[in-house]
């Protein structure tokens, strides 16, 4: 797939670009500069990284479906309901999009041109995917307020999976880590601002690699909800390339839905801003809402998969990593990037009014949006 095919739906970012050339350099400039504007503009962009390699991925993917092939008594053993499923496992019917009962969410949809909405959330069911969190934060060298938000990995014990799983995870997530922090870095440089400032604001975050698996072969019909319409609480969010399609996200400017298209191999990867992120850049960059749902595309994909590889389980996963700012961290709108956000907002279709972004620990908001809405994807994210 040639990149002027993935900058139909959004704009290439070329991280090799950024590592390979002078920080001053003007391709370097420009290149941040792309990221930035893709940011503000989408929510989202695409990244191309050589170091994220095919082999990895998939290696990834092989592990991670053969983890959720087990039964559910053997994964239940790996959940942590008491700090709400921050590491380990949280099962099929648990997490409930959280905009089903936001209300400025609902208006956002309304907002919508109807051929460009999500499909029904209103329904108020929880999404049927399934979902495991594995740490991958430096430990804070201070004693946190947030201790819940930095707790041990989960291994899981069955032998087929343990011996491979924490190496496996920790190798492609390291991947999916230096890119988001290369993002980081970019954006910080495109928006203005010293290139540390969010890399640094994240540097002893509770950062969560957080697959997903969502199992087709019960939950393959088209038009399936299988995470439905939100945004992500945490600063910036990394997928790798999933097997199954069904990715859609709504871009700021239009409001159109734009189904996520990533090249059936290659060293691409998807970043999202996410809640924190726009916290602290006072709604310049909104955090991009998205969805994922069974569409013609992914039934054909079953369809193809199982005479390809018939001995494969058919369950979609997700390899999808999730940087936030630290747990101590103090939470406040850039003034500079705030004022910048107000001469945005009346050219926005999807954002709705202005929001308050109140100085606030980062633990806090996490803990604010857990009590806000419980077992809903925005209390994990």
């Amino acid at each position: 797939m040639s990149e002027s095919f993935l900058s139909e739906t959004l704009p290439l970012i070329d991280v090799d670009v950024f590592l390979s050339n002078p920080l001053e350099s003007e391709v370097v400039l420009e290149e941040c500069r792309k990221a930035a504007d893709a940011l503000i503009t989408y929510g989202a962009l695409l990244l191309h990284d050589s170091r994220a390699l095919e082999d990895d991925n998939a290696a990834f993917l092989d592990l991670l479906e053969d983890y959720f092939d087990q039964p559910d008594a053997e994964l239940k053993k790996d959940e942590r309901p008491d700090i709400m499923y921050q590491v380990g496992v949280t099962l099929e019917n648990t997490e409930k999009p959280k905009c089903a009962a936001d209300e400025p969410c609902l208006q956002i949809i309304a907002r919508l041109d109807p051929a460009e909405r999500p499909l029904d959330i209103s329904g108020h069911h929880p999404d049927p995917k399934c979902r495991f969190f594995w740490k991958m934060g430096a430990p804070p060298p201070y004693e946190t307020q947030y201790p819940a938000l930095n707790a041990p990995n989960v291994v899981p014990q069955a032998p087929h999976i343990n011996d491979k799983w924490e190496e496996t995870l920790e190798k492609w997530g390291t991947v999916l880590k230096n890119a988001v922090e290369n993002i980081a870095e970019m954006s910080a440089i495109g928006l203005g601002l010293p290139l540390e400032t969010f890399k640094d604001a994240g540097k002893y975050g509770p950062h969560l690699l957080g697959p997903t698996a969502s199992d087709l072969r019960k939950y393959g019909k088209k038009n399936t909800i299988l995470a439905g319409f939100h945004t992500d609480l945490n600063c910036f969010t990394i997928h790798g390339r999933s097997r199954y399609p069904g990715l859609h996200i709504w871009a700021r400017n239009t409001g159109k839905r734009i189904p996520v298209r990533f090249p059936p191999t290659g060293r691409y990867l998807l970043v999202q801003a996410g809640k924190q992120l726009e916290h602290l850049t006072g709604g310049l960059i909104k955090a991009g809402f998205h969805e994922v749902v069974v569409n013609e595309a992914t039934v054909q994909t079953i369809g193809k998969r199982k005479i390809t590889n018939p001995g494969r389980p058919c369950i979609r996963i997700s390899s999808t990593f999730f940087w936030h700012l630290s747990s101590d961290y103090d939470l406040a709108p850039i003034q500079a990037l705030a004022a910048r956000a107000r001469s945005l907002l009346s050219d926005s279709t999807v954002s709705g009014a202005v929001e308050s972004y109140e100085p606030m620990k980062v633990g806090q908001q996490v803990q604010k949006y857990a009590h806000d809405h419980s077992n809903s994807d925005s209390t994990l994210m």
